[in-house]
């Protein structure tokens, strides 16, 4: 047993040596160099911009994060050996190594479920992103017919902030787009598993109804307005716009929200009669967008 306990040790040890060593020489490396940047870009946030970041952590983290799980139980298991040999040295074995499977098997579970939480999370946000990219390919559409559009706007304090997916400007007003890429799940029975229906109030999935997008897109409409307000000093109430990539689309009772496919919504943008906005205006609302998203610097 003790020879399992130090090849273990050995290997746990090596795993981390190994990663502090190639990470610790890599900085070293690239601090010696002074390289600079030959100007300091600050380019406007993409479609998906907050995905593509977290996305990118991930990718960055992977080894470290997946490795650090895995050597988590094996490193509590040993502390576990070495708390046991200094604290209870006359513990009878068949005691000492059930409590060491258990600390072994707790460490393991915990680990596992953080690392899958974390896997699980990059799934969603590659599909989230595949779907806030298919609206802004549909956006630049309207940038032809004179819009202007802005992607991932970043919003509210630092405690509670969040992203407006889409942002539009065009003489017929202004539209906060919230995009929801959903997977399709098992239909109920009487529900086609290609539609979602939008009743003025609620989205009805083929699986369940759901009020929780709808909520999100007028409250994301309601910081944009109130913050364009204090900002510009135009008033002006932003269209709440929800989009449903992939989802065939079928509007019951029109509601606050706006509901559509990604391939109708620029129609469905032109088709909107809410204000009229003079250029000036959307000069002014568009330079103080402009100065928000204008933080990309990787």
């Amino acid at each position: 047993m003790n020879q399992q306990l130090g090849a273990t040790a050995f290997l746990s040890g090596y795993l981390v040596l190994f990663l502090i060593g190639v990470g610790g020489i890599g900085f070293w490396r690239i601090k010696r160099r002074r390289e600079t940047p030959p100007l300091e870009f600050k380019l406007l946030r993409g479609p998906g911009e907050s995905l593509r970041q977290r996305m990118n952590k991930f990718d960055q983290d992977f080894l470290l994060q997946v490795g650090g799980a895995a050597i988590a139980p094996v490193a509590a298991g040993l502390v576990t050996v070495g708390l046991l040999a200094w604290l209870a040295p006359q513990l009878q074995p068949s005691y000492g190594l059930a409590i060491i499977a258990a600390v072994f098997i707790g460490a393991l579970v915990a680990s596992g479920n953080w690392a899958l939480r974390r896997l699980l999370r990059d799934r969603d946000d590659r599909l989230g992103y595949l779907g806030e990219r298919s609206v802004g390919e549909t956006l630049g559409e309207l940038v032809e017919r004179g819009y202007r559009v802005f992607h991932d706007l970043p919003a509210g304090l630092s405690a509670g902030a969040f992203n407006i997916d889409h942002v539009v400007i065009g003489a017929n007003g202004i539209f906060a787009i919230e995009t929801k890429t959903r997977r399709k799940e098992p239909a109920r029975p009487g529900h086609e598993p290609h539609k979602v229906a939008y009743d003025g109030k609620r989205l009805i999935w083929p699986w369940a109804e759901e009020t929780l997008a709808l909520e999100q897109a007028e409250a994301r409409a309601r910081w944009l307005s109130e913050w364009l307000h204090q900002t510009t000093g135009v008033e002006i109430s932003a269209l709440p716009v929800l989009v449903l990539p992939g989802w065939y689309v079928t509007t019951i009772v029109p509601g606050t929200v706006m509901v559509v496919n990604h391939k109708l919504l620029s129609g469905a943008i032109t088709r909107a009669h809410k204000v009229t906005l003079g250029e000036e205006q959307i000069e002014t609302i568009a330079r103080q967008l402009e100065e928000r998203c204008r933080d990309v610097e990787d």
